[in-house]
């Protein structure tokens, strides 16, 4: 056996299938993810458009449009520049905080609802922005939205999901932060070309779009029946289990919520029972997780993509196009992930996207056109796995082979679609890896009584390094150059390596029973007592 994979689970197998309204509800649910995914589209493309950065970063404009000479590694290096991007992720921070007790006391759907109207507000000051000020507090406010929906989302999808399906319709949530993506890209590629320059106040408006569809559809949406056992609603959560599953052989998957409620009711604080030696692998999880997805550099190429490509030579409106390109590769590249992630596994997942990833990266950045032309005539038989640790080590190298220390240079047509191929490499092995499952893993593996704090905690993470990450990313770039890249390859070793040695496989497991693999992972199962981590044992299982 593999050393960080599960033995063949003895878990129980709840009656009941996939039913109509359990697929509308999670369709519904998982569009919170738009809201992230456009703004994570949008930002990038804006601050690449020259009407925007003369009205609000006139430094940064005028140190763009000095001659080719100046490094193009620091054009972009402005501290307020960056404060606008990441002060969304820093909101969304400390607002999971607050919706850990929302989603806990009013349920998921209350919490995705404020999310939506906040979100909402925010857009609309984006979209009517007229000074720095009107700006960052738009932007915060869609932090807000966006801690909200992040706690709750996932959270709800996979309370509502039938075990052998909760993957792919968990990773729902994925493929609209990837539509969201998409569709700001293409929003920005067509504002950018409106004459008279306020092009980028439609694409920061638009953001109400999404912000309304999600809470719009939040009215409709049911609970879900843990939230409901968990909030004392008993009869009416019985009946939600009947109608999700689609039959009324509920009672072994309902005497267990009814079991994991009493275990919830018995502690008083989720956050410092979340810090006990027993729920030491889930802390982990909640920690590593969020942090490691970040640490794959995925949002800076996707955030920053259009400044990215006009850093390294590409033209404003191709740098637009050039982003366009990755996100349809990133939101077709999801449903591979939710064809194959209830068959093949969590881990195969994680550790194929790892090793793409690292690849990718390092030749992102390095490959000249003359090495294009070599890499074409490699041996075919190379195995698969040396091929992924090449491809994400290529976007280092193509910058310092073209751009040097100095970063100065310019890049002709072959070179420019070497660097789309290797990002479009790099964000299809994220999209089928680390993207979705780094939202889908934690959401699955917490137990009911410290759900929302630790979901909470997951949310924290994510936004910290997001937010570190954003902030300085620009700065790190004119630093270390072409050595960033290498940098974010270094974490994609470690963050492998983590997967294959610690994380077990969760597929096909009840949400309730999930416990169970703690105990008989090679090194987990010193943190909990007798396979799991249970102070009351399932009702269903003293019958």
């Amino acid at each position: 056996m593999a050393v960080g994979a599960l033995a063949k689970s003895d878990g129980k197998d709840y009656p009941g299938n996939m039913t109509v309204f359990v697929f509308l509800a999670c369709l519904v649910a998982s569009s919170g993810g738009l809201i992230f995914g456009y703004d994570i589209g949008i930002s990038g493309g804006v601050t690449s458009m020259d009407p925007f950065l003369i009205r609000f970063f006139p430094s940064v404009y005028a140190k763009e449009q000095e001659v080719v000479e100046t490094n193009q590694y620091c054009k972009f290096d402005s501290a307020l520049l960056t404060l606008f991007t990441s002060s969304l992720y820093l909101a969304a921070l400390v607002a999971s905080l607050f919706a850990s007790v929302t989603t806990r006391k009013f349920g998921r759907r209350m919490t995705m609802l404020g999310g939506g109207v906040t979100f909402l507000v925010g857009a609309i000051l984006n979209g009517f922005a007229m000074n720095i000020a009107m700006l960052i507090i738009g932007r915060i406010l869609l932090g807000v939205g966006v801690g909200f929906s992040n706690q709750a989302v996932p959270l709800y999808l996979s309370e509502m999901a039938p075990a052998k399906m909760r993957g792919m319709l968990n990773i729902s949530f994925q493929l609209m932060i990837t539509l969201g993506i998409l569709a700001a890209n293409l929003i920005n590629y067509f504002t950018a070309k409106i004459s008279g320059g306020w092009g980028w106040r439609i694409s920061l408006g638009l953001a109400a779009v999404p912000a309304v569809i999600m809470a719009g559809g939040s009215l409709f949406l049911p609970d879900t029946p843990n939230s409901l056992v968990a909030r004392g609603k008993e009869e009416e959560a019985r009946s939600m289990l009947r109608r999700i599953r689609g039959t009324h052989d509920i009672g072994l998957e309902y005497d267990d919520l009814l079991a994991a409620s009493e275990a919830s009711k018995a502690i008083d604080n989720p956050w410092k029972t979340l810090l006990e030696r027993r729920y030491r692998p889930q802390l982990a999880m909640a920690i590593l997780i969020p942090t490691l997805q970040q640490l794959t550099g995925i949002n800076v190429v996707m955030f920053y993509a259009p400044v990215l490509f006009k850093t390294i030579g590409f033209g404003g409106t191709a740098s637009l196009m050039s982003s366009v390109i990755s996100g349809g590769v990133n939101m077709l590249s999801t449903f591979v992930s939710i064809a194959t992630v209830d068959r093949l596994g969590r881990r195969k997942l994680l550790l194929e996207g790892g090793c793409q990833m690292i690849i990718a990266q390092v030749r992102k950045y390095a490959l000249p056109d003359f090495r294009l032309r070599k890499a074409a005539s490699m041996n075919v038989n190379i195995t698969q796995l040396y091929l992924k640790w090449l491809v994400q080590f290529l976007l280092g190298t193509l910058i310092l082979i073209k751009f040097g220390t100095d970063g100065v240079a310019t890049i002709s047509r072959s070179y420019a679609i070497g660097v789309v191929f290797c990002i479009c490499v790099f964000v299809s092995a994220f999209a089928w890896s680390w993207g979705p499952l780094g939202w889908l893993v934690p959401s699955e593996i917490f137990p009911l009584e410290i759900r929302s704090a630790a979901q909470s905690m997951v949310v924290v993470f994510n936004m910290a390094f997001t937010f570190i990450i954003a902030q300085i990313f620009l700065m790190m770039l004119c630093r270390l150059r072409f050595g960033l890249f290498y940098f974010f390859g270094v974490c994609e070793l470690l963050m492998t390596a983590f997967i294959f040695f610690f994380l077990p496989e969760t597929k096909g497991i009840p949400i309730e029973e999930m416990d169970r693999i703690w105990g008989r992972h090679w090194y987990w199962k010193r943190f909990v007592e007798d396979g799991g981590n249970r102070k009351f044992q399932m009702a269903s299982n003293a019958v």
